[in-house]
């Protein structure tokens, strides 16, 4: 099972943000979609960084409330771990896994076409496993 085959169930719609935005509109936007991070893209859609619940949540331990007028682009994570559509829901659950981090960008051709969170990645994991086991079981009867 490929990345290209979650996106295309899930979708591939991404939100993004420029890393001028306030981290006040960042965490008003991951409550409203029901998110856990945003990809910070530039100018001409490259990727920037990504933000996710936790980097808003270690800023805000920090520096207080006075965090939420930051631009985002000071809180960020700058060094985004990408994937292809072509790449397996096994090589992205273990990169992710290995960096400890939950969402992942991917892109095809240089382009943003999507992000898996690990939710995504586990649920697809698991419905591959099942059907794995209920063929077994077909073929064993």
């Amino acid at each position: 099972m490929t990345v290209a085959m979650i996106l295309n169930e899930k979708g591939r719609d991404v939100v993004t943000a420029r890393a001028s935005d306030p981290v006040g509109e960042i965490c008003r936007t991951l409550s409203e979609k029901r998110i856990g991070a945003i990809v910070v893209t530039g100018p001409a859609g490259q990727i920037e960084g990504i933000v996710s619940e936790r980097d808003v949540v270690r800023v805000i331990g920090k520096e207080g409330p006075a965090a939420l007028e930051q631009p985002v682009g000071d809180v960020m994570t700058r060094t985004v771990v990408t994937c292809s559509e072509g790449d397996t829901v096994n090589s992205v659950m273990a990169r992710m896994s290995a960096g400890r981090f939950r969402h992942m960008p991917v892109v095809s051709g240089g382009k943003l076409t999507g992000l898996v969170s690990i939710g995504d990645i586990v649920k697809h994991r698991i419905a591959q496993i099942e059907r794995e086991a209920d063929q077994m079981r077909d073929y064993i009867a």
